[in-house]
């Protein structure tokens, strides 16, 4: 690695830095950055972009003492590397390595564990009431994009800052976009501020001649502030910021380092919140990523040269998921999709493109995209709500509230269900089946491969209930074709039958389950393998069947146990009074960390030769 980097040993090294040679820092960062990433996968885009940024707020704070809370912290690899762990950034979001998102654990340097949108205003709020309370003195700052400020939970927190006596920046990192472009009225208004030239040459005219003026006395100073706040009035329409009593300054360019170090110096004088609005550019530094952000913003592993994207050849589930609702939209026209700023992660591009008026992307707001969705229903359409597993969780009161208690048909598409591997706790899906099934009037469904997908698709165009259908990250399973049977409410299917063991399979896993049988065979035990297809309703009649033939039921499920499908057979088979033994395999009671799916399922127990193993040593007991 160059020389400069080398002289960055730990946080703080980068005050050691000679300023003509920030632009080669900034240089060797994004090299390491895109060498990296290409290995290992990561957020590409969406850190080559705040490369100078991270650099003017190493250069004006000293950490760990002052605080720095990234919004989702998909940005924070140069932080990273400024923090003295270069030499573990080959190992990035690698089974044992360095995480891709701020970790605790990890530095005192990362203040604040994050992974979802649009929480950081409200983390760095509360850190700064408790350094009031405890009478500290450090800065606070928040690092939030304009993508994330679609998000409400933004404006609880704006509310409430706007009360501050006492000093809290929020750097917005305005890059004009999040994943997909923004939508809605911020993003527009965040265009005018940005596009507003005017007000930009007036600032600095007025500054340029007050300069000129030897010894400005506060009165002054006082009024020219008043003056300043009107024009912003007049020049800025609407003011939003310093209307709630934030002051804003910018729009400052995030790739001009005196300009940031100037700013961010400034905004620390001040005796309450305020907004620094920076203007960066995603992807900067590498052709592929500035062309086209979007693909390099969660990349896999790609060669640096070209800019290809490794690909599969196989087809995803989230990509038959995007086949089949293209399907449903041409057959019915109350057919609508509705995704929380990720069109293309969840599928719903081509959608889209097909039917316009038909697809709704609300921004960076599950809770907001549910209710919106339970209007539609209750309007007489049909919508399909497609938003990652791990993010339905942000949307949870309402699925309860505004569809289920209503009896609303809206289709929850649960995207990424099960453990994701690389991007750790905060984005494995494991938790869904746990809390959609814990609510009344609620069906919930597991296709075993994208053929069942296909079906459950045209099953719920017709379902004039509550749905949600999970299916995994990646390849879709195509194994099982010829066994195909009718979906039907709450009955579940019977792909091998065999003695003893049962295998009671929920999707995922069902593909695991058959490997574990070809296992089980191998030492003489043919397993009845079934697939659950529904988590709720139980298929009882196939639950009293396997107990009437089989001595242990052995249930599948990428879910955490707790409150799970597993927990649920059990208790079947004792409030009956059945004499079977259950044994579970899932996910235990605990948050997994990030790597390699493949490696976390074997530090779980959860890989075919484990479960079998697992099974025989039982059975032979």
């Amino acid at each position: 690695m160059a020389d400069i980097l080398e002289q960055i040993k730990q946080a703080n090294d980068i005050k050691n830095i000679d300023p003509s040679q920030y632009e080669t820092l900034a240089d060797e960062l994004r090299k390491l950055i895109i060498h990296s990433v290409s290995e290992n996968g990561g957020h590409l885009a969406s850190n080559l972009g705040v490369v100078e940024l991270t650099m003017a707020l190493h250069l004006c704070l000293d950490l760990p003492k002052d605080k720095i809370i990234w919004d989702v912290g998909h940005q924070s690899y140069t932080h990273k590397i400024l923090t003295g762990r270069k030499d573990d950034f080959p190992g990035l979001r690698t089974y044992g390595g360095m995480s891709g998102f701020p970790k605790q654990r990890e530095s005192q340097c990362d203040a604040f564990d994050t992974g979802h949108s649009s929480t950081s205003i409200s983390a760095a709020l509360g850190y700064v009431c408790a350094r009031e309370v405890k009478g500290e003195d450090y800065t606070v700052v928040a690092v939030i994009g304009d993508g994330s400020m679609t998000g409400g939970m933004v404006y609880e927190a704006l509310n409430n800052a706007a009360r501050l006596k006492s000093n809290l920046i929020i750097i917005l990192n305005d890059n004009k976009m999040s994943i997909s472009e923004n939508v809605g009225g911020m993003s527009k208004y965040l265009n005018r501020i940005r596009t507003d030239e005017n007000y930009v040459e007036f600032k600095t005219d007025v500054k340029t001649a007050l300069e000129r003026i030897p010894g400005i006395g506060e009165s002054l100073a006082r009024s020219m502030k008043k003056s300043k706040d009107s024009l912003k009035q007049m020049l800025i329409p609407g003011g939003f910021f310093e209307d709630l009593g934030i002051e804003y300054m910018g729009p400052v360019d995030g790739h001009d380092m005196e300009q940031l170090v100037r700013a961010i110096k400034t905004a620390k004088k001040e005796e309450r919140a305020v907004i620094v609005h920076v203007i960066t550019q995603k992807g900067r530094g590498y052709e592929p990523a500035e062309e086209n952000p979007s693909a390099f913003h969660g990349v896999g592993k790609f060669d640096v040269k070209s800019g290809e994207i490794a690909k599969s050849p196989n087809i995803t589930y989230t990509e038959a998921f995007s086949k089949a609702v293209q399907y449903l939209g041409t057959k019915d026209e109350r057919v609508v999709t509705v995704c929380a700023a990720m069109p293309s992660g969840t599928g719903l591009t081509k959608f889209s493109k097909r039917f316009p008026h038909r697809f709704f992307d609300v921004g960076i707001a599950e809770e907001h995209a549910v209710t919106f969705a339970a209007g539609l229903a209750a309007g007489g359409l049909r919508p399909y709500v497609a938003i990652y597993s791990s993010f339905f969780q942000r949307a949870y009161d309402q699925i309860i509230h505004d569809v289920c208690i209503p009896d609303l048909p809206v289709v929850f598409c649960v995207d990424r269900a099960g453990i994701v591997g690389a991007d750790g706790e905060t984005h494995q899906g494991i938790m869904d089946l746990s809390f959609f099934a814990s609510i009344p009037g609620m069906t919930v469904f597991a296709p075993k491969n994208k053929y069942e997908l296909y079906d459950i698709m045209k099953f719920s165009l017709e379902f004039e209930h509550p749905l949600a259908i999970r299916y995994p990250r990646g390849d879709a399973y195509e194994g099982e074709r010829e066994r195909r049977a009718p979906i039907v409410h709450g009955k579940s299917e019977m792909l091998y039958e065999g003695e003893q063991v049962a295998l009671l399979a929920v999707g995922s896993m069902v593909e695991t389950a058959i490997q574990v049988r070809e296992y089980l065979a191998e030492d003489g035990l043919e397993a009845t393998v079934v697939n659950a297809r529904f988590i709720k309703p139980l298929d009882t009649d196939m639950l009293d069947l396997l107990a009437e033939k089989h001595n242990m039921i052995v249930t599948m499920e990428e879910n955490v146990l707790r409150g799970g499908f597993g927990e649920a057979v059990s208790d079947y088979y004792m409030t009956k009074g059945l004499p079977v033994f259950v044994k579970h395999i899932g996910i235990p009671d605990e948050f997994v960390k990030h790597g390699n799916v493949t490696q976390l399922k074997q530090s779980m127990g959860m890989d075919p030769w484990a479960i079998s193993a697992g099974i025989l040593s039982e059975v032979l007991l």
